[in-house]
């Protein structure tokens, strides 16, 4: 498949809710977990694969009927963004975790790094081949990114920051090219934890980020947001981005933003004129579904720093913790609003 050509292609950040009868989301809602949470699950593992396909292939037609471009699979088979491919990697040990500690006091465990990390095997080809079976749109699929999975292990084995993201890095860089010649469309990693430990992020991540992205030819994304709506309250997100014109000099075609919930001051993108911007326009924090014209106004505010031709539309981030209704109801509306504007451009 060929990305679509037209100006305000859509797309999601990548999840979308999983069907009751496959998960727990009581469970699901307490956590995004770092270690695997396979009582998440509500199927028996030797049905646990056939039933993932069947709400692949729903989240799929979910958002085809609402409009989207540039679809995923809904990340439909993993317990989180990152848990799934960081504890399929020789070298850690997630069957013995660690226990870290917040400042909120929040204890969390996450996966130790004892070794080398290797990706012995691909983790994530055949949610690819599958997805690529079953859609005739372009097709995107995600990837943690390697800054991200560093901060969200308790390394005991290179003692070193940046030894252990540019480990991770090799892990994904050898994923992504799997992934591209599965029918992968675009490539995006998920790095939110370079707003927790900018410091640290401007020391490696950008290098971390190219060395995963090395060599891959279909254009690729880097998303960033202040958490999960579920998760992190809409009262609690800054106003800006702690860590985002380093990524001007970032391998990524494209720029993933949650800027709706946060009422983000867009000026910031002036800071990333080489790059094409992926901007959030649905609050997932409202429960509520926005009216094609709120959804269509925040379009056209984005369009106040960016032109059209290097601007994508999409949610605020991934959509996993919603009610499956009022996910596709908002992208529904999403894509009605790009449809909107769209005219407006071209008169």
């Amino acid at each position: 498949m060929s990305l679509p050509t037209r100006l305000l292609p859509t797309t999601v950040v990548g999840s979308y809710p999983q069907p009751d009868w496959l998960v727990d989301r009581a469970m699901l809602s307490k956590s995004v977990p770092r270690t695997r949470m396979q009582a998440m699950w509500r199927l028996p593992l030797e049905h646990l694969e056939a039933a993932q396909d069947d709400a692949t292939v729903v989240a799929i037609r979910d958002m085809e009927r609402a409009g989207i471009d540039i679809v995923t699979d809904g990340e439909i088979r993993r317990e989180s963004y990152s848990n799934r491919f960081a504890t399929a990697l020789d070298g850690v040990d997630a069957d013995n975790p660690a226990i870290i500690t917040a400042r909120t006091g929040q204890q969390t465990p996450v996966p130790r790094v004892v070794g080398n990390l290797r990706r012995s095997r691909p983790v994530e080809l055949r949610d690819m081949e599958f997805l690529r079976k079953n859609t005739d749109r372009a097709a995107k699929i995600t990837l943690p990114g390697p800054f991200t999975m560093s901060q969200q292990a308790k390394d005991e084995h290179y003692k070193d920051d940046e030894a252990l993201a540019m480990a991770f890095a090799e892990a994904v860089n050898a994923e992504a090219h799997d992934l591209q010649r599965a029918g992968a469309d675009v490539i995006q990693l998920d790095e939110p934890w370079v707003r927790n430990n900018p410091e640290l992020a401007r020391r490696h991540a950008v290098k971390a980020i190219n060395r995963a992205l090395e060599g891959i030819t279909v254009p690729t994304v880097v998303h960033l947001c202040f958490g999960y709506a579920a998760v992190v309250p809409g009262s609690t997100k800054p106003a800006g981005y702690s860590f985002l014109a380093e990524l001007a000099d970032s391998a990524a075609e494209q720029i993933s933003i949650e800027a709706a919930q946060p009422r983000l001051d867009l000026g910031v993108l002036k800071d990333l004129s080489g790059k094409k911007i992926m901007l959030g326009v649905l609050d997932l924090g409202d429960p509520e579904i926005e009216s094609v014209a709120i959804v269509a106004e925040r379009i056209r505010n984005g369009l106040k720093h960016v032109p059209a031709e290097r601007l994508v539309v999409a949610p605020d981030c991934g959509m996993k913790y919603m009610p499956r209704a009022t996910a596709f109801g908002k992208l529904k509306a999403m894509c009605d609003a790009a449809a909107k504007v769209r005219q407006e451009i071209s008169g």
